[in-house]
């Protein structure tokens, strides 16, 4: 065997094992500053947060459940779980291009009313916090028209249209509130 490669082999393999234990040993130090310290425990057992998932107190909870105190957290997702839904359902009829809970935003692809081809729309909604508030909420639509040549330009966006969208999730995200505190 070429003593070369045999050095390079061991030399990555320990290379490997040592990047492994950096980043075991870097977890580990991971720790929330609120969180009361017990040496050589980690939690104290009769801490209220010991045996909590890391995902909280109910687990991951995607779309919304547990009482109204874990909804308004977010529900386990990194935005508030009601302005999630009411924006999905809002923009239902438009095709998704990507959502992503965790960073709050939907992405459609373009959508052309079936009275109006001539015209396609896009939207990007941007959920900005875990709170159920106004200024929590962003909404951008795109519009383009065909062009005489057939190819599609970009066209400006009322900006009625805009507050309307957000007015509608807002009212939807409402909804869903009271809903889930009613049951």
């Amino acid at each position: 065997m070429n003593p070369i490669r045999v050095q390079y082999s061991r030399m990555t393999k320990t290379c490997v094992a040592l990047a492994l234990v950096a980043l075991f040993a870097a977890s580990c130090s991971l720790q929330d500053p609120d969180q009361e310290h017990v040496e050589g425990h980690g939690r104290d057992r009769q801490s209220p947060n010991f045996g909590e998932s890391v995902f909280g107190d109910g687990g991951l909870q995607l779309f919304g459940g547990g009482d109204e105190k874990q909804a308004s957290r977010g529900g386990g997702i990194g935005v508030n779980s009601f302005l999630w839904r009411a924006s999905l359902d809002t923009v239902s009829f438009m095709p998704l291009a990507s959502a992503d809970p965790f960073g709050g935003v939907i992405i459609t692809d373009w959508f052309a009313p079936p009275d109006i081809a001539s015209e396609r729309f896009k939207m990007t909604v941007y959920i900005l916090g875990r709170t159920l508030r106004a200024d929590g909420l962003k909404v951008a639509v795109f519009k383009q028209a065909r062009g005489t040549s057939g190819e599609w330009v970009d066209a400006a966006v009322d900006p009625a249209t805009v507050t309307n969208l957000e007015n509608r999730i807002l009212e939807r995200a409402r909804q869903l509130r009271t809903a889930s505190v009613d049951n």
